[in-house]
């Protein structure tokens, strides 16, 4: 799990564990779970990547 203190100043330290994202061919951002490799969530509201998310290579 990341480490997320103080709480309330919106940062993380640290990645978000066992998560990947890809960019579509929209554009948009999708994250993965790396054990499964299910899709999880799009990020439709813009097409800046997830926070904290590592991206996959191409």
């Amino acid at each position: 799990m990341a480490k997320n203190a103080p709480a309330g100043d919106g940062q993380r330290i640290g990645a978000v564990r066992q998560r990947s994202q890809t960019q579509t061919p929209s554009g948009h951002y999708v994250k993965r779970d790396t054990e499964t490799g299910r899709f999880m969530d799009v990020k439709t509201s813009t097409k800046e990547p997830f926070k904290g998310v590592r991206k996959e290579g191409k």
